[in-house]
């Protein structure tokens, strides 16, 4: 390939070049970046987000609407270990109501923890005060 990309060669991409540079530069790795390896990072972009679409699309509800859902995506994510990466960036979405309710339990559940931890705490403390009182 040839140092600069010919008008030809950058209509093979979809993604702005310049944006995936500047995500590239922002890697305190990466002093500079070659033509071609920009050209082919946007390029393994795009089929990474055709595949994904498209595994998703065949894989998922939005076959059925004819329609590609966000919620096809975070299911890949989940169930196929291929994009299970993806999870965290792609989680299932939950009504604000029950996300409050999980953190909720979460947050009882966890009071109920610690409150048995400090129970055992002192338990262990009345056993060594009653080691010492027995010497």
């Amino acid at each position: 390939m040839a140092a600069r990309l010919s008008s030809g060669e950058n209509r093979l991409v979809s993604l702005p070049l310049s944006r995936i540079r500047v995500i590239m530069k922002s890697s305190p790795e990466v002093s500079s970046i070659n033509q071609d390896a920009l050209f082919l990072t946007a390029k393994a972009t795009e089929l990474f987000v055709q595949y994904l679409a498209t595994y998703s699309y065949k894989h998922g509800k939005g076959n059925e609407k004819n329609a590609l859902t966000y919620s096809d995506l975070s299911h890949t994510a989940e169930e196929c270990e291929t994009f299970q990466f993806l999870a965290d960036i792609l989680p299932k979405k939950i009504l604000a109501s029950k996300y409050l309710k999980m953190l909720e339990k979460e947050k009882r559940d966890g009071e109920v923890g610690e409150d048995e931890e400090e129970d055992e705490e002192e338990e262990d403390e009345d056993e060594t005060v009653d080691e010492d009182a027995g010497s």
